[in-house]
């Protein structure tokens, strides 16, 4: 015969295992927002004691502070990079105008990366220089 104290002891603890699982799936691997970003890609580094991972930057410029109009801002959007194929071709952009697309997550996990925003892949802003004009562009 079962005891009672024991059965509940046991759908207690599954109760427990289950909200914690519940927890770290949502903090880890649920993914909270994802998006673009575009930019001048500053800096990509390879770092870390244990867990080898890419670490990159990318500053966001925007116009118009509130305090003086004509003036630029910029701000920076860290990231990380789990896949090498992406991040070497992220190494070959370093300076350039890109554009990625991120994953981010409430939590970082150490053999993801540093940062919450998880970055996989990237596309390279075609500049204005990079488009011969012709004379229809100027009359649409």
């Amino acid at each position: 015969m079962a005891r009672p104290g024991k059965a509940i002891g046991g759908i207690v603890t599954l109760i427990i295992l289950a909200a914690l699982a519940a927890i770290l799936y949502f903090k880890f691997w649920w993914v909270f927002s994802d998006g673009t970003k575009t930019g001048e890609l500053n800096s990509l580094t390879y770092t870390g004691y244990v867990f080898k991972t890419y670490e990159g930057e990318i500053i966001l410029t925007g116009y118009g502070s509130k305090n003086a109009a004509g003036t630029v801002q910029s701000k920076t959007f860290k990231f990380s990079v789990a896949n090498k194929e992406v991040a070497q071709k992220l190494n070959q952009m370093t300076g350039l105008r890109v554009t990625v697309h991120y994953k981010e997550y409430k939590g970082a996990l150490p053999w993801r990366g540093y940062e919450k925003a998880v970055v996989d892949s990237v596309a390279e802003e075609a500049t204005t220089s990079d488009h011969e004009h012709t004379e229809e562009d100027f009359f649409l």
